[in-house]
């Protein structure tokens, strides 16, 4: 039989460095009072990292800066998500920076969500969620809406082969069928440049 540590630890060993999680993530391995003070276990053992009250990651690491890095943002974002039964997707400057294709250090991350207006300071960083409506957010796939509002900030004239090949590195080949069966619905000249981004992986 596992111990309760030893089932945490696997799910977040499993998940890998950067995940952000909070209790109920763990709630099917055991009571809600185990889970808590198995969580504070590796915290205090400095495992895991407590972000914000109530959300901890397991942080990444840099062998060449030899420093723990800071949390991921969208990792965070999710957890919250998960923690509120959110909806949530980033708006397009966000989208952009998560895909890699602005080279600016933003300081404010923003994305829409079906639950409530609300800033949280993550450091140096701010993350802000806009309540918006449920039509915003239509995707399955978190894939999709990365791409959808990325594609949407750049506006159409400024799509251009380099941009596409961006959009290609940034993106999982794997995922093509499920993101060009996800989106297929929005604004055809949107579709237009998901099928450009995929034309090689979808034969």
């Amino acid at each position: 039989m596992q111990s309760i540590d030893d089932k945490v630890i696997s799910r977040i060993y499993g998940n890998g460095r950067g995940w952000s999680f909070f209790q109920n993530d763990f709630l099917d391995l055991g009571g809600a009072d185990a889970i808590r003070k198995s969580l504070s276990r590796f915290e205090q053992a400095g495992t895991i990292r407590r972000v914000m009250r109530g959300i901890y990651d397991y942080p990444k690491y840099s062998k060449r800066l030899n420093t723990v890095l800071s949390p991921e943002i969208q990792q965070v974002a999710f957890a919250l998500a998960r923690k509120f039964n959110w909806r949530i997707t980033p708006t397009g400057d966000t989208a952009l920076n998560l895909l890699g294709l602005s080279t600016q250090v933003p300081g404010r991350y923003v994305y829409l969500c079906d639950g409530a207006n609300r800033v949280y300071d993550i450091g140096k960083v701010s993350l802000e969620f806009k309540k918006t409506a449920l039509k915003e957010i239509g995707f399955k796939h978190r894939e999709s809406d990365l791409l959808v509002q990325a594609i949407k900030a750049l506006g159409k004239d400024k799509i251009t082969p380099d941009i596409i090949k961006q959009f290609q590195k940034a993106l999982n080949k794997e995922m093509a069928s499920k993101i060009l069966k996800d989106t297929q619905h929005t604004t055809t000249w949107i579709y237009e440049v998901i099928k450009q981004v995929f034309a090689e992986s979808a034969k």
